[in-house]
């Protein structure tokens, strides 16, 4: 199978960047580079597994699915107690509908909720299926501190080109209006809630790095090779509908970014850093243009 086209395609795209001369050349090293050593690894694995089947990309492609559904509809406190008194379990149906919708730190808790279902789905399963299922090791699936951060400066390019960008949409309404999740009252000081959402918040993070481009980037590579990044770009974009549309669009150019980066060093904890870099300095610029930045 010739793949080469849609990857000569991809580099044209690359080549249109605004970006300066030797940060292109250093990206497209890193992005040939990458091209060839997970397309050469695809290629061994398939001539040598003609005769397998393909279950455990069956097994990843249906797991991404179900969970996607159930981080959607859990999501949802009234479901997830409604869920809970069909089941039989009306007392704890009505615990958690309390925590939700009555107690004191009803935004916190059903924060709190989100982000375990994130954990959960996104990193508790998929580390099972992996240790259980596939009997693999976690860091064949992007928990690698081994040359994690080798490629640092992309790290600090990225910023560069993000920061300006979240300075000037904090500013927008619409912006303001999504950012921070946890939304901070007129007086209300940032700690200790605002800070335990953000402890939340990073671990979330990282399992849905480790989710889209540990658990389906380095599971789908063996298949698909340089392409289970665009694979898992699909659904990583649509997880951000309902956001800001530029915030969307943005996604798809993340996770590529990310999924290449990950395939490269075989691990997410560079994706992890600069995802949470980003999302806190969201947050914190749409809390200045706000004014609760002194609290």
């Amino acid at each position: 199978m010739n793949r080469s086209p849609l990857f000569i395609l991809f580099l044209r795209s690359v080549s249109l960047s605004p970006l300066p001369s030797p940060v292109l050349q250093y990206i497209r090293r890193i992005v040939v580079n990458t091209f060839l050593e997970s397309e050469a690894e695809s290629a061994e694995y398939l001539r040598l597994n003609k005769r397998t089947g393909n279950g455990k990309i069956f097994c990843i492609c249906m797991y991404v699915a179900f969970s996607l559904t159930c981080i959607h509809y859990f999501m949802d406190a009234s479901f997830t107690a409604g869920f809970l008194r069909n089941i039989g379990a009306k007392g704890l149906g009505a615990a958690f509908e309390h925590l939700m919708y009555s107690s004191p730190k009803a935004k916190l808790w059903s924060l709190a909720w989100w982000a375990v279902l994130i954990i959960t789905f996104y990193f508790v399963i998929p580390a099972s299926i992996i240790l259980i299922g596939f009997h693999e090791k976690l860091s064949n699936y992007g928990l690698r501190l081994n040359n994690a951060f080798k490629d640092i400066r992309l790290y600090a390019v990225m910023l560069c080109v993000m920061v300006p960008l979240v300075l000037y949409f904090s500013s927008t309404k619409s912006f303001q209006a999504r950012y921070p999740f946890y939304e901070v009252a007129p007086g209300e000081s940032l700690f200790p809630d605002f800070m335990i959402w953000e402890c939340l918040y990073f671990l979330q993070f990282f399992s849905l790095e480790f989710f889209f481009r540990g658990f389906m980037v380095h599971g789908l590579k063996q298949r698909f090779g340089f392409y289970s990044v665009f694979i898992m770009t699909i659904p990583y974009c649509m997880i951000h509908f309902g956001k800001p549309m530029p915030e969307t669009i943005a996604a798809i150019i993340a996770g590529i970014v990310l999924g290449v980066l990950s395939l490269k060093s075989r691990s997410v904890y560079l994706g992890v850093l600069i995802h949470y870099s980003v999302a806190i300095t969201m947050d914190l610029c749409s809390l200045w243009h706000k004014g609760t930045w002194s609290h």
